[in-house]
């Protein structure tokens, strides 16, 4: 009897030591499985979770930073690439920026204060690519309204080819969803949609101050050559019976009928005529009349429109003045055969 408890108190307690290493077992176990997939929650393979190029570069659709242009969005581009080709670009109006340059699909594109054009290079990288993907120059035309010759490209740090304008990198921006959107527009005070010549939309071109037009200019005629014309293109004439000095006024009375005296003109509107050979002249009556090498000034009422040279010869007497002051004696009618 004692051998036999002996027995079964021996198998007891082996079963409890057993017992007792699988707990322990299963406890160092689950120890170790924990600890393995806390480790696999701070560090991943290559290629998985974090980009190799960093964050920002990658948005999803739905981040605020990637702006929602991802793969699947029109024209997007993944990781700061490229975005979709251009195709045929046209000029769209835009409200309140007059006619903006757009893609096939009719999205807005835009330039970089940031960038330069001369020589073309893009300042728009990484996160700001994602936000704005720069637009490929393969498969690129223009279209009526953008000179051809405004095309080109400039080489990225990627080694892709981006599209520009008059030299200035061509993007889309990643919130314009569909056509005619300009949201990109003066984001951050230097971004901007792009008129046809790859300037900034709605921005007034500067304007040329206009030229003060001339008082006494020089118009060619064919058969007299250079000869010497008022503001309105009006030839000038010189009567051989005035004289320059002492001054002598030979047209008074009913030729001024026919012959009118040419008003003065102010030194710093002419063209062409040295200015030491313009003066001004007192008539008889009082009057004021422009003077060319000394000699007063006319216009023959038989001329009727600007470069009519009817007065040339007329009694031997009346000849147009070339840029030299002196007077042109040479026939105004067109030679046989001209």
């Amino acid at each position: 009897m004692n051998t036999r408890a002996a027995s079964v108190n021996r198998r007891q307690a082996g079963i409890a030591l057993t017992a007792l290493a699988v707990l322990a077992l299963t406890t160092a176990c689950g120890d170790k499985d924990y600890a393995s997939s806390a480790a696999g929650d701070r560090v991943q393979p290559a290629g998985q979770g974090t980009s190799d190029k960093g964050s920002g570069y990658d948005y999803g659709a739905g981040s605020d930073k990637g702006g929602g242009y991802g793969k699947d969005a029109a024209g997007g581009a993944a990781a700061g690439g490229l975005g979709a080709a251009a195709k045929t670009l046209a000029l769209k109006e835009a409200p309140g920026l007059g006619k903006v340059v757009t893609d096939g699909q009719g999205l807005t594109l835009y330039r970089f204060d940031k960038d330069t054009a001369k020589p073309p290079k893009s300042a728009c990288a990484g996160d700001c690519a994602s936000t704005w993907p720069p637009v490929p120059a393969a498969d690129a035309k223009a279209a009526t309204g953008i000179n051809a010759a405004d095309l080109g490209s400039v080489t990225r740090a990627d080694g892709e080819k981006q599209l520009t304008l008059g030299g200035w990198p061509v993007y889309r921006y990643a919130k314009d969803t569909g056509p005619g959107d300009t949201k990109g527009q003066d984001v951050g005070g230097v971004w901007h949609a792009l008129a046809a010549d790859g300037g900034k939309a709605g921005e007034a071109a500067p304007q040329k101050p206009a030229a003060p037009e001339a008082d006494v200019s020089v118009a060619e005629n064919a058969m007299l050559g250079k000869i010497i014309v008022d503001g309105k293109g009006r030839t000038l004439y010189r009567f051989t019976k005035d004289n320059p000095w002492p001054m002598k006024f030979a047209c008074t009375g009913a030729c001024l009928d026919t012959w009118k005296p040419a008003e003065p003109a102010d030194k710093s509107k002419v063209e062409g005529v040295p200015a030491k050979l313009i003066s001004t002249v007192t008539r008889p009556d009082g009057t004021k009349q422009l003077a060319v090498d000394c000699w007063p000034m006319y216009l023959f009422k038989g001329d009727k429109a600007p470069g009519d040279v009817n007065g040339q010869g007329v009694k031997g007497t009346w000849f147009t003045v070339g840029p030299d002051g002196k007077k042109i004696t040479k026939s105004a009618a067109a030679p046989s055969g001209y």
